[in-house]
């Protein structure tokens, strides 16, 4: 087989992947913005002064500046304050929902205990 061709062969293979590349990265986010807005169309699932059980996914500085546990009841993100350094992702705790933010997809809740 000639050079020439390989060459060619190579660089349409290398087109195509690129190709691929975007369209996959594309719909993965139009994905995550059909989901965000199915949020903020739903009643939430969990109720202000109730306890919930959840696995922690991650830690974040929430808009407080503090470390605050994130994890999810039913699709619906947590943020979970006052949370014991003792305490890891993955680990799985209760909290007390305490308020909704302004568009009520996600909610702020207080650390209960350690399951």
């Amino acid at each position: 087989m000639e050079p020439i061709w390989l060459a060619a062969g190579g660089a349409a293979l290398a087109v195509g992947l690129a190709l691929a590349f975007a369209i996959t990265r594309r719909s993965s986010s139009s994905a995550s913005k059909r989901a965000h807005e199915a949020a903020q169309e739903r009643e939430p699932p969990v109720e202000l002064g109730e306890t919930y059980e959840f696995g922690i996914t991650e830690f974040s500085d929430h808009h407080s500046g503090d470390r605050v546990a994130v994890g999810k009841v039913e699709g619906f993100v947590l943020f979970t304050e006052d949370v014991p350094s003792s305490v890891s992702a993955g680990d799985v705790i209760r909290a007390k929902v305490l308020s909704f933010n302004r568009g009520h997809t996600s909610a702020d809740a207080r650390f209960v205990e350690r399951t």
